[in-house]
């Protein structure tokens, strides 16, 4: 793992920004190859408690494309947040990601492209091999409730095994998309979107089914 690693740096042009992290400490539970990998322009701002948690492989924040970017990018977590990491997952340039006290953000393998917005205020699960396009939102609270109303400020959101996103989705509270399942750029998903479904527009809606993409 580690041989890879260095394979990887060595063949890109990562080595040119001046504060590239190999290791960034974070308290948590790691296999003992596991890193946190910090590019370029990024802050963590944590409490003391939360911890970023790594079954096996890397986690990359803010990772340019291709070359240096000028992104900032930046990870907020509250006392007894987590983020908890099974295999590899890259985080792109740009990222603001905010982890309110006691949520949970988890991520299974795969990668986030640049400018990536999450609020988590619960619960955001994001399974294995999924690939999440550029300008992506993703929410799982309203932070504020109707009053007559008995709807949940706070929903959990579940992003499912090998599911592909599109540019500029906004994923809202308490939505499951199905395994498979494909996003088309510019869409509102605020319901559930069932596995291998082609879904876009504002609200979602289920274009097309049992679809398959590579």
């Amino acid at each position: 793992m580690l041989q890879s690693l260095k394979l990887f740096i060595k063949n890109s042009n990562y080595l040119n920004l001046k504060n590239l992290n190999l290791n960034l400490f974070v308290p948590g539970k790691r296999d003992q190859n596991s890193l946190i990998i910090a590019f370029g322009n990024f802050k963590l701002s944590k409490a003391r408690n939360a911890q970023i948690n790594i079954g096996s492989g890397f986690l990359f924040l803010n990772k340019p494309m291709r070359v240096a970017e000028p992104f900032f990018g930046m990870i907020e977590m509250g006392a007894h947040s987590s983020i908890n990491v099974v295999d590899t997952f890259s985080i792109h340039s740009g990222c603001h990601i905010i982890i309110l006290n006691n949520a949970r953000l988890n991520l299974g393998s795969g990668y986030i492209n640049r400018n990536l917005k999450i609020r988590c205020y619960n619960e955001i699960s994001i399974g294995n091999n999924v690939a999440i396009s550029e300008n992506v939102t993703i929410w799982d609270s309203d932070v504020h409730s109707l009053l007559g109303t008995s709807s949940e400020a706070s929903q959990a959101v579940t992003i499912e095994d090998n599911v592909w996103i599109g540019n500029n989705v906004t994923i809202l509270k308490g939505v499951t998309i199905g395994e498979g399942a494909v996003i088309a750029a510019g869409t509102l998903v605020n319901k559930n979107i069932p596995k291998q479904t082609l879904a876009g527009g504002i609200p979602a809606k289920v274009l097309k089914e049992n679809i398959e993409w590579k």
